[in-house]
Protein backbone atom coordinates (compact mmCIF):
# COMPACT_ATOMS: atom_id res chain seq x y z
CA UNK A 1 0.00 0.00 0.00
CA UNK A 2 1.59 2.75 -0.99
CA UNK A 3 0.37 6.59 0.52
CA UNK A 4 1.22 10.14 -1.04
CA UNK A 5 0.39 13.28 1.21
CA UNK A 6 1.93 17.15 1.61
CA UNK A 7 4.68 17.33 4.01
CA UNK A 8 4.80 21.25 4.04
CA UNK A 9 4.57 23.70 1.28
CA UNK A 10 7.08 21.80 -1.63
CA UNK A 11 7.25 17.90 -0.22
CA UNK A 12 5.75 15.55 -1.18
CA UNK A 13 5.87 12.09 1.65
CA UNK A 14 5.14 9.00 -0.59
CA UNK A 15 5.15 5.58 1.85
CA UNK A 16 4.82 2.17 1.72
CA UNK A 17 5.51 -0.97 4.04
CA UNK A 18 8.08 -3.42 2.21
CA UNK A 19 6.52 -7.06 3.51
CA UNK A 20 8.37 -10.29 3.67
CA UNK A 21 9.48 -10.27 -0.01
CA UNK A 22 12.93 -9.86 -0.63
CA UNK A 23 12.62 -8.36 -4.15
CA UNK A 24 10.98 -5.07 -4.46
CA UNK A 25 10.67 -2.17 -7.35
CA UNK A 26 9.39 1.45 -7.43
CA UNK A 27 8.91 3.50 -10.61
CA UNK A 28 7.60 7.08 -9.99
CA UNK A 29 6.76 8.76 -12.99
CA UNK A 30 6.59 12.94 -12.58
CA UNK A 31 4.74 14.05 -15.97
CA UNK A 32 6.01 18.04 -15.56
CA UNK A 33 3.98 20.77 -17.86
CA UNK A 34 5.93 21.46 -21.02
CA UNK A 35 5.74 25.43 -20.83
CA UNK A 36 7.82 25.53 -17.67
CA UNK A 37 10.76 24.50 -19.66
CA UNK A 38 12.38 22.01 -17.88
CA UNK A 39 15.18 20.20 -19.52
CA UNK A 40 18.26 18.53 -18.33
CA UNK A 41 20.00 21.90 -19.48
CA UNK A 42 18.17 23.52 -16.96
CA UNK A 43 18.13 21.11 -14.46
CA UNK A 44 20.81 18.15 -14.73
CA UNK A 45 19.83 14.50 -13.60
CA UNK A 46 22.02 14.11 -11.10
CA UNK A 47 21.13 17.55 -9.41
CA UNK A 48 17.70 16.86 -9.66
CA UNK A 49 18.55 13.33 -8.35
CA UNK A 50 20.77 14.97 -5.02
CA UNK A 51 18.04 17.75 -4.38
CA UNK A 52 14.67 16.79 -4.29
CA UNK A 53 15.43 12.71 -3.48
CA UNK A 54 15.66 11.50 -0.01
CA UNK A 55 15.07 8.01 1.03
CA UNK A 56 14.85 6.83 4.39
CA UNK A 57 14.06 3.40 5.62
CA UNK A 58 12.70 1.98 9.57
CA UNK A 59 12.13 -1.29 10.74
CA UNK A 60 7.99 -1.60 10.94
CA UNK A 61 5.99 -4.48 12.64
CA UNK A 62 2.06 -4.96 12.16
CA UNK A 63 2.53 -6.57 15.57
CA UNK A 64 1.86 -3.40 17.16
CA UNK A 65 2.42 -4.37 20.92
CA UNK A 66 5.39 -6.55 20.06
CA UNK A 67 8.10 -3.33 20.78
CA UNK A 68 6.02 -2.84 24.33
CA UNK A 69 6.42 -6.46 24.81
CA UNK A 70 9.99 -6.17 24.47
CA UNK A 71 10.39 -3.11 26.55
CA UNK A 72 8.95 -4.53 29.01
CA UNK A 73 11.27 -7.54 29.10
CA UNK A 74 14.23 -5.56 29.03
CA UNK A 75 12.71 -3.81 31.83
CA UNK A 76 13.29 -6.50 33.94
CA UNK A 77 16.08 -7.61 33.01
CA UNK A 78 15.85 -10.22 30.33
CA UNK A 79 17.13 -8.18 27.94
CA UNK A 80 20.15 -6.20 27.40
CA UNK A 81 19.75 -2.09 27.88
CA UNK A 82 20.10 -1.39 24.30
CA UNK A 83 17.23 -3.51 23.52
CA UNK A 84 15.21 -1.69 25.54
CA UNK A 85 15.86 1.92 24.09
CA UNK A 86 15.77 0.39 20.48
CA UNK A 87 12.37 -1.48 21.22
CA UNK A 88 10.79 1.90 23.06
CA UNK A 89 11.71 3.56 20.00
CA UNK A 90 10.09 1.49 18.00
CA UNK A 91 6.59 1.57 19.63
CA UNK A 92 7.20 4.97 19.86
CA UNK A 93 7.65 5.64 16.28
CA UNK A 94 4.98 3.06 15.25
CA UNK A 95 2.57 5.50 17.17
CA UNK A 96 3.81 8.71 15.94
CA UNK A 97 3.40 7.22 12.07
CA UNK A 98 0.02 5.80 13.02
CA UNK A 99 -1.13 9.13 15.05
CA UNK A 100 -0.04 11.07 11.41
CA UNK A 101 -2.10 8.86 9.25
CA UNK A 102 -5.45 8.28 11.26
CA UNK A 103 -5.22 12.40 12.03
CA UNK A 104 -5.30 13.80 8.79
CA UNK A 105 -8.88 11.99 7.28
CA UNK A 106 -10.14 13.45 10.61
CA UNK A 107 -8.78 16.93 9.79
CA UNK A 108 -10.06 17.14 6.24
CA UNK A 109 -13.71 15.54 7.72
CA UNK A 110 -13.81 18.02 10.34
CA UNK A 111 -12.43 21.09 7.51
CA UNK A 112 -15.42 19.74 5.46
CA UNK A 113 -18.13 20.09 8.45
CA UNK A 114 -16.70 23.37 9.22
CA UNK A 115 -17.56 24.63 5.46
CA UNK A 116 -20.79 23.02 5.80
CA UNK A 117 -21.50 24.67 9.62
CA UNK A 118 -20.36 28.22 7.67
CA UNK A 119 -22.41 27.87 4.69
CA UNK A 120 -25.48 27.58 6.53
CA UNK A 121 -27.36 25.19 5.07
CA UNK A 122 -29.98 25.05 7.35
CA UNK A 123 -32.17 23.37 4.24
CA UNK A 124 -30.72 20.44 3.88
CA UNK A 125 -30.77 20.06 7.93
CA UNK A 126 -34.53 20.09 7.74
CA UNK A 127 -34.93 18.58 5.10
CA UNK A 128 -32.38 15.39 5.11
CA UNK A 129 -30.33 15.50 8.12
CA UNK A 130 -27.79 13.99 6.60
CA UNK A 131 -25.55 16.80 8.22
CA UNK A 132 -26.63 15.32 11.70
CA UNK A 133 -26.01 12.48 10.42
CA UNK A 134 -22.22 13.39 9.01
CA UNK A 135 -21.60 14.98 12.82
CA UNK A 136 -22.56 12.36 14.66
CA UNK A 137 -20.26 10.13 12.47
CA UNK A 138 -17.24 12.50 12.89
CA UNK A 139 -17.84 12.47 16.27
CA UNK A 140 -18.23 8.93 17.09
CA UNK A 141 -14.49 8.69 15.02
CA UNK A 142 -13.14 11.05 17.07
CA UNK A 143 -14.08 9.62 19.77
CA UNK A 144 -12.23 6.30 19.34
CA UNK A 145 -9.35 8.20 17.97
CA UNK A 146 -8.85 9.85 21.62
CA UNK A 147 -9.27 6.72 23.15
CA UNK A 148 -6.94 4.58 21.58
CA UNK A 149 -4.38 7.85 21.71
CA UNK A 150 -5.12 7.61 25.79
CA UNK A 151 -4.84 3.82 26.23
CA UNK A 152 -1.67 3.48 23.68
CA UNK A 153 -0.20 6.33 26.63
CA UNK A 154 -1.65 4.63 29.27
CA UNK A 155 0.21 1.37 28.46
CA UNK A 156 3.44 2.94 27.64
CA UNK A 157 3.21 4.45 31.52
CA UNK A 158 2.28 1.65 33.10
CA UNK A 159 5.98 0.65 33.63
CA UNK A 160 9.03 3.14 34.42
CA UNK A 161 12.26 1.69 34.39
CA UNK A 162 14.28 1.98 37.78
CA UNK A 163 18.01 1.97 36.03
CA UNK A 164 19.09 5.44 35.81
CA UNK A 165 20.20 4.81 32.03
CA UNK A 166 16.75 3.51 30.75
CA UNK A 167 14.73 6.24 32.81
CA UNK A 168 16.65 8.68 31.01
CA UNK A 169 15.38 7.33 27.03
CA UNK A 170 11.87 6.87 28.71
CA UNK A 171 11.97 10.24 29.75
CA UNK A 172 12.64 10.95 26.07
CA UNK A 173 9.91 9.14 24.45
CA UNK A 174 7.21 9.92 27.00
CA UNK A 175 7.73 13.43 26.58
CA UNK A 176 7.73 13.53 23.14
CA UNK A 177 4.72 11.18 22.91
CA UNK A 178 2.74 13.57 25.08
CA UNK A 179 3.62 16.87 23.66
CA UNK A 180 3.35 15.41 20.15
CA UNK A 181 -0.50 13.82 21.05
CA UNK A 182 -1.47 17.08 22.23
CA UNK A 183 -0.34 19.03 19.11
CA UNK A 184 -2.32 16.45 16.94
CA UNK A 185 -5.81 16.79 19.02
CA UNK A 186 -5.22 20.77 19.21
CA UNK A 187 -5.33 20.55 15.70
CA UNK A 188 -8.31 18.51 15.50
CA UNK A 189 -10.57 20.63 17.90
CA UNK A 190 -9.05 23.80 15.60
CA UNK A 191 -10.44 22.14 12.41
CA UNK A 192 -14.31 21.60 14.14
CA UNK A 193 -17.28 23.28 13.35
CA UNK A 194 -17.60 25.92 15.92
CA UNK A 195 -20.52 25.69 18.07
CA UNK A 196 -21.11 21.69 17.31
CA UNK A 197 -19.78 18.74 18.37
CA UNK A 198 -19.20 20.48 22.05
CA UNK A 199 -18.72 17.16 23.94
CA UNK A 200 -15.72 15.77 21.75
CA UNK A 201 -14.29 18.93 22.12
CA UNK A 202 -14.47 19.18 25.80
CA UNK A 203 -13.20 15.91 25.37
CA UNK A 204 -10.28 16.41 23.34
CA UNK A 205 -9.10 19.82 25.33
CA UNK A 206 -9.72 17.82 28.46
CA UNK A 207 -6.87 15.33 27.65
CA UNK A 208 -4.69 18.26 26.12
CA UNK A 209 -5.03 19.88 29.60
CA UNK A 210 -3.99 16.40 31.22
CA UNK A 211 -0.94 15.65 29.08
CA UNK A 212 0.41 19.45 29.44
CA UNK A 213 -0.24 19.04 33.85
CA UNK A 214 1.16 15.75 33.69
CA UNK A 215 4.34 17.21 31.38
CA UNK A 216 4.70 19.80 33.79
CA UNK A 217 4.40 17.72 37.17
CA UNK A 218 7.14 15.20 35.63
CA UNK A 219 9.25 18.36 35.16
CA UNK A 220 10.44 17.30 31.39
CA UNK A 221 10.64 20.53 30.21
CA UNK A 222 11.89 24.10 31.69
CA UNK A 223 9.28 27.34 32.04
CA UNK A 224 11.70 29.07 29.58
CA UNK A 225 11.37 26.18 27.22
CA UNK A 226 7.61 26.04 27.81
CA UNK A 227 6.62 29.63 27.38
CA UNK A 228 8.48 29.94 24.30
CA UNK A 229 7.06 27.76 21.19
CA UNK A 230 10.15 28.13 19.11
CA UNK A 231 12.46 26.50 21.28
CA UNK A 232 9.69 23.74 22.35
CA UNK A 233 9.29 22.81 19.02
CA UNK A 234 12.87 22.76 17.86
CA UNK A 235 13.84 20.61 21.35
CA UNK A 236 10.69 18.34 20.23
CA UNK A 237 12.16 17.98 17.22
CA UNK A 238 15.70 16.93 19.05
CA UNK A 239 13.84 14.35 20.76
CA UNK A 240 12.04 12.91 17.48
CA UNK A 241 14.86 12.44 16.11
CA UNK A 242 17.06 11.07 18.74
CA UNK A 243 14.01 8.42 18.64
CA UNK A 244 13.81 7.95 15.18
CA UNK A 245 18.08 7.42 15.30
CA UNK A 246 17.91 3.45 16.93
CA UNK A 247 15.09 2.54 14.47
CA UNK A 248 16.37 4.31 11.38
CA UNK A 249 18.49 2.17 8.95
CA UNK A 250 22.08 3.40 8.11
CA UNK A 251 22.78 3.90 4.57
CA UNK A 252 26.09 4.53 2.47
CA UNK A 253 25.42 5.75 -1.30
CA UNK A 254 27.59 5.03 -3.43
CA UNK A 255 27.56 6.51 -7.49
CA UNK A 256 28.06 3.59 -9.96
CA UNK A 257 30.29 4.00 -13.06
CA UNK A 258 33.49 5.96 -11.94
CA UNK A 259 35.98 3.68 -13.21
CA UNK A 260 34.00 3.04 -16.17
CA UNK A 261 34.14 7.13 -16.93
CA UNK A 262 38.02 7.27 -16.56
CA UNK A 263 38.43 4.61 -18.71
CA UNK A 264 35.99 6.01 -21.03
CA UNK A 265 37.93 8.86 -21.19
CA UNK A 266 41.11 7.59 -21.45
CA UNK A 267 39.52 5.31 -24.61
CA UNK A 268 38.20 8.39 -25.99
CA UNK A 269 41.55 10.50 -26.20
CA UNK A 270 43.51 7.45 -27.41
CA UNK A 271 40.79 7.08 -30.27
CA UNK A 272 41.02 11.04 -31.27
CA UNK A 273 44.92 11.03 -30.72
CA UNK A 274 44.97 8.37 -33.37
CA UNK A 275 43.53 10.55 -36.13
CA UNK A 276 44.93 13.19 -35.11
CA UNK A 277 48.70 11.20 -35.40
CA UNK A 278 47.57 9.85 -38.59
CA UNK A 279 46.54 13.73 -39.68
CA UNK A 280 49.71 14.94 -39.10
CA UNK A 281 52.02 12.27 -40.56
CA UNK A 282 49.88 12.54 -43.92
CA UNK A 283 50.42 16.70 -43.51
CA UNK A 284 53.61 16.08 -43.14
CA UNK A 285 54.79 13.56 -46.03
CA UNK A 286 52.63 15.88 -48.21
CA UNK A 287 54.02 19.65 -47.42
CA UNK A 288 57.74 17.98 -46.86
CA UNK A 289 58.86 21.14 -44.98
CA UNK A 290 58.06 22.91 -42.21
CA UNK A 291 55.56 26.00 -43.56
CA UNK A 292 53.11 27.89 -42.64
CA UNK A 293 50.68 25.64 -43.88
CA UNK A 294 52.04 22.89 -41.97
CA UNK A 295 51.53 24.78 -39.02
CA UNK A 296 47.91 25.94 -39.71
CA UNK A 297 47.48 22.30 -40.53
CA UNK A 298 48.41 21.30 -37.51
CA UNK A 299 46.23 23.87 -35.44
CA UNK A 300 43.45 22.87 -37.13
CA UNK A 301 44.17 18.43 -36.46
CA UNK A 302 44.40 19.88 -32.63
CA UNK A 303 41.12 21.87 -33.01
CA UNK A 304 39.46 19.06 -33.76
CA UNK A 305 40.87 16.45 -31.59
CA UNK A 306 39.43 19.37 -28.70
CA UNK A 307 36.12 19.26 -30.38
CA UNK A 308 35.59 15.81 -31.20
CA UNK A 309 37.39 14.49 -28.24
CA UNK A 310 34.24 15.51 -25.85
CA UNK A 311 31.38 14.38 -27.74
CA UNK A 312 33.21 11.25 -28.42
CA UNK A 313 33.50 10.62 -24.84
CA UNK A 314 29.83 11.83 -23.89
CA UNK A 315 28.85 9.69 -26.88
CA UNK A 316 30.23 6.16 -24.97
CA UNK A 317 29.35 7.28 -22.13
CA UNK A 318 25.87 7.22 -22.96
CA UNK A 319 25.87 4.55 -24.61
CA UNK A 320 27.68 2.43 -22.27
CA UNK A 321 25.78 3.30 -19.06
CA UNK A 322 22.01 3.46 -21.04
CA UNK A 323 19.52 1.86 -18.96
CA UNK A 324 21.83 0.92 -16.01
CA UNK A 325 21.57 2.14 -12.54
CA UNK A 326 23.37 5.12 -11.65
CA UNK A 327 23.71 4.98 -7.86
CA UNK A 328 23.59 1.98 -5.04
CA UNK A 329 22.74 2.56 -1.92
CA UNK A 330 23.37 0.00 1.09
CA UNK A 331 21.28 -0.39 4.17
CA UNK A 332 22.46 -1.31 7.89
CA UNK A 333 21.43 -2.04 10.90
CA UNK A 334 21.90 1.05 13.41
CA UNK A 335 23.02 -0.57 16.58
CA UNK A 336 24.59 -4.07 15.44
CA UNK A 337 26.32 -2.35 11.73
CA UNK A 338 25.14 -5.90 9.46
CA UNK A 339 24.11 -4.98 6.01
CA UNK A 340 20.62 -5.81 5.80
CA UNK A 341 19.89 -4.67 2.63
CA UNK A 342 20.95 -2.99 -1.09
CA UNK A 343 19.30 -1.02 -3.97
CA UNK A 344 20.16 0.23 -7.25
CA UNK A 345 18.27 3.84 -8.69
CA UNK A 346 18.54 5.41 -11.90
CA UNK A 347 16.89 8.78 -12.38
CA UNK A 348 16.78 10.70 -16.04
CA UNK A 349 14.33 12.45 -18.44
CA UNK A 350 12.11 10.33 -20.92
CA UNK A 351 10.16 10.59 -23.67
CA UNK A 352 6.20 10.09 -23.33
CA UNK A 353 6.79 7.72 -26.31
CA UNK A 354 9.21 5.25 -24.76
CA UNK A 355 7.29 4.56 -21.39
CA UNK A 356 5.70 1.24 -21.30
CA UNK A 357 1.78 1.08 -22.26
CA UNK A 358 0.81 0.57 -18.56
CA UNK A 359 2.18 3.70 -17.85
CA UNK A 360 0.73 5.51 -20.85
CA UNK A 361 -2.79 3.69 -20.18
CA UNK A 362 -2.57 4.97 -16.63
CA UNK A 363 -1.43 8.61 -17.56
CA UNK A 364 -4.16 9.05 -20.01
CA UNK A 365 -2.67 11.93 -21.92
CA UNK A 366 -4.59 14.29 -24.59
CA UNK A 367 -3.52 16.15 -27.27
CA UNK A 368 -3.07 19.52 -24.90
CA UNK A 369 -0.36 17.51 -22.89
CA UNK A 370 1.49 16.31 -25.63
CA UNK A 371 4.49 18.75 -24.10
CA UNK A 372 4.79 17.21 -21.30
CA UNK A 373 8.51 16.16 -19.33
CA UNK A 374 8.63 12.89 -17.72
CA UNK A 375 11.24 12.27 -14.82
CA UNK A 376 11.47 9.11 -14.22
CA UNK A 377 12.75 7.71 -10.77
CA UNK A 378 13.15 4.02 -10.66
CA UNK A 379 14.53 1.61 -6.95
CA UNK A 380 15.23 -1.57 -6.95
CA UNK A 381 16.16 -3.12 -3.58
CA UNK A 382 17.01 -6.58 -2.25
CA UNK A 383 16.32 -7.25 1.34
CA UNK A 384 17.65 -9.84 3.73
CA UNK A 385 14.71 -10.08 6.82
CA UNK A 386 17.48 -12.90 8.04
CA UNK A 387 19.63 -10.45 9.53
CA UNK A 388 16.80 -8.04 10.92
CA UNK A 389 16.05 -7.18 13.82
CA UNK A 390 14.17 -10.04 15.92
CA UNK A 391 11.10 -10.27 15.36
CA UNK A 392 10.48 -7.61 12.59
CA UNK A 393 10.37 -8.80 8.76
CA UNK A 394 9.27 -5.57 7.00
CA UNK A 395 10.28 -1.93 6.60
CA UNK A 396 8.74 0.87 5.99
CA UNK A 397 10.27 3.73 3.45
CA UNK A 398 9.63 7.00 3.11
CA UNK A 399 10.93 9.12 -0.26
CA UNK A 400 10.64 12.90 0.46
CA UNK A 401 10.38 14.64 -2.70
CA UNK A 402 11.16 18.39 -3.17
CA UNK A 403 9.26 19.74 -5.85
CA UNK A 404 10.80 23.64 -5.38
CA UNK A 405 13.23 22.92 -8.32
CA UNK A 406 9.97 23.16 -10.39
CA UNK A 407 8.14 25.63 -8.77
CA UNK A 408 11.18 28.22 -9.20
CA UNK A 409 10.30 27.65 -12.85
CA UNK A 410 6.83 29.05 -12.94
CA UNK A 411 5.36 32.88 -12.89
CA UNK A 412 5.66 34.88 -9.74
CA UNK A 413 2.53 37.09 -11.25
CA UNK A 414 -1.17 36.84 -10.83
CA UNK A 415 -3.97 37.94 -13.25
CA UNK A 416 -7.55 38.97 -13.26
CA UNK A 417 -10.48 37.24 -13.74
CA UNK A 418 -14.43 39.14 -14.42
CA UNK A 419 -17.07 37.82 -13.11
CA UNK A 420 -20.97 39.55 -13.20
CA UNK A 421 -22.96 39.05 -10.12
CA UNK A 422 -26.84 40.03 -9.51
CA UNK A 423 -27.81 43.14 -9.71
CA UNK A 424 -25.35 43.33 -13.09
CA UNK A 425 -21.96 44.11 -11.02
CA UNK A 426 -18.77 43.03 -12.24
CA UNK A 427 -16.48 41.68 -9.59
CA UNK A 428 -12.76 42.03 -10.24
CA UNK A 429 -10.39 39.01 -8.49
CA UNK A 430 -7.26 38.36 -7.80
CA UNK A 431 -5.96 34.87 -9.14
CA UNK A 432 -2.72 33.18 -8.81
CA UNK A 433 -1.52 30.89 -11.76
CA UNK A 434 -1.15 27.51 -11.03
CA UNK A 435 -0.12 24.15 -12.99
CA UNK A 436 -0.79 20.74 -13.04
CA UNK A 437 1.40 18.16 -12.63
CA UNK A 438 0.57 14.48 -12.54
CA UNK A 439 2.48 11.72 -10.83
CA UNK A 440 1.93 8.34 -11.28
CA UNK A 441 3.58 4.93 -8.90
CA UNK A 442 3.89 1.23 -10.12
CA UNK A 443 5.16 -0.79 -7.25
CA UNK A 444 6.21 -4.49 -7.78
CA UNK A 445 6.51 -6.97 -4.75
CA UNK A 446 7.81 -10.13 -5.20
CA UNK A 447 6.03 -11.89 -7.49
CA UNK A 448 2.50 -10.21 -7.40
CA UNK A 449 0.98 -8.13 -9.91
CA UNK A 450 2.12 -4.34 -9.37
CA UNK A 451 0.34 -1.70 -7.88
CA UNK A 452 -0.26 1.04 -10.36
CA UNK A 453 -1.57 4.92 -8.81
CA UNK A 454 -1.65 8.26 -10.14
CA UNK A 455 -2.13 12.03 -8.58
CA UNK A 456 -2.98 15.23 -9.30
CA UNK A 457 -0.55 17.72 -8.22
CA UNK A 458 -2.02 21.33 -8.19
CA UNK A 459 0.78 23.72 -7.63
CA UNK A 460 1.69 27.81 -7.85
CA UNK A 461 4.94 29.19 -7.16
CA UNK A 462 4.27 29.36 -3.09
CA UNK A 463 2.88 25.82 -2.70
CA UNK A 464 1.81 23.22 -3.42
CA UNK A 465 -2.48 23.95 -3.63
CA UNK A 466 -4.04 20.63 -3.43
CA UNK A 467 -2.96 16.52 -3.69
CA UNK A 468 -5.37 14.28 -5.28
CA UNK A 469 -5.71 10.87 -6.03
CA UNK A 470 -7.57 9.71 -9.25
CA UNK A 471 -6.31 6.33 -10.24
CA UNK A 472 -5.21 3.17 -8.45
CA UNK A 473 -5.08 -0.28 -9.42
CA UNK A 474 -3.44 -3.27 -8.16
CA UNK A 475 -3.24 -5.18 -4.85
CA UNK A 476 -5.36 -3.81 -1.87
CA UNK A 477 -7.19 -1.09 -5.36
CA UNK A 478 -9.97 -2.58 -7.50
CA UNK A 479 -9.33 -1.09 -10.99
CA UNK A 480 -9.79 2.74 -10.88
CA UNK A 481 -10.04 5.52 -13.37
CA UNK A 482 -10.39 9.43 -13.26
CA UNK A 483 -13.59 10.58 -12.06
Amino acid sequence: MISVERQDSFHLKISRVLQEETAHRLDLFLFVPGELGLTGQVIAEEAFYHAAIHVKRTYFSDRYRLPLVLSRLAERGRLDPEHYRLSLSLYAYQYVVAMERSTQPLREAAREARKADNAGREDERKGTGRDGDEAASLASRLQEHADLAVGILRRLRRQEPAEESLRRHYATVDNYLSWFTEQRLLALVASLPRGRLREVRQRLLAICRAEGEYREAREYNSARVTRDPTRMSNKMRLLRRLIEYPVTLKQRTQELGGAEQKAVKGLATAVVMVFVSLGLLEARNVLADITALLVLTMALLYALREVFKDDLRNTLWRLLRKGRPKWRRQYLDPTRNLTVGRQLEWFDYKRFSRLDEEIKRVRKRNVAQREEVVLHYRSSSRMSPTRFLSGYDHTRETLSLDLSPIARLMDKGSHRVYRLEEGDQVVREEVEKRHLLNLVIREVQGERPPTLQRWKIVMSRSRIVDLERVHAEGPGHEAGSDP
